[in-house]
């Protein structure tokens, strides 16, 4: 039997759905991604982490749930960041997902117009990506974990990979 305080028990971890933002200073943060685009925001200095589950590109002005959109989750992350910092947060940044999940269509795959627009909100904020796992046509995984920055991908048919 494991309790609480012991340094076995297992890691607490919250998942975070879809359009929405997780923050937390210890455990994981978890989601899965096709199309939509996990974007995490890491403050290694004060052990901090953000997990947003973006959906789409631009919220042209309906900015509810502001995870939901590219160009509100990163502003509302690092918002939320500096409440629990006290201060402006210095943030790296890893993106994963952004597949091709349909085959019809015709112009640019909603994954890859995600993709753009987090790059394009993380330049406007200055935070670097330093890391991603973009493209191809399978669904992943992505687990984050707090303490040491490690973003872990499961991609379906290709095995694991940490960031």
């Amino acid at each position: 039997m494991t309790r609480p305080t012991d340094r076995a028990a297992a890691v607490h971890a919250d998942a975070v759905a879809i359009g929405r933002i997780g923050v937390a200073t210890q455990g994981m943060l978890r989601t899965f991604v096709g199309s939509c685009v996990a974007v995490a925001l890491l403050d290694r200095r004060r052990g901090l982490a953000a997990l947003a589950h973006v959906m789409l590109p631009a919220s042209h002005g309906a900015a509810t749930p502001p995870g939901k959109f590219a160009d509100t989750a990163v502003p509302e992350m690092l918002r939320l960041l500096a409440e629990r910092a006290g201060e402006a947060p210095a943030c790296t940044a890893k993106l994963v997902g952004g597949a091709r999940m349909f085959a019809f269509g015709t112009g640019t795959p909603i994954g890859e117009q995600n993709v753009a627009a987090l790059e394009h909100a993380l330049a406007v904020a200055r935070i670097p990506v330093i890391a991603r796992d973009c493209g191809g046509d399978c669904g992943r995984r992505v687990s984050v974990d707090v303490a040491t920055g490690a973003v872990t991908v499961e991609t379906v048919g290709h095995g694991t990979r940490t960031l």
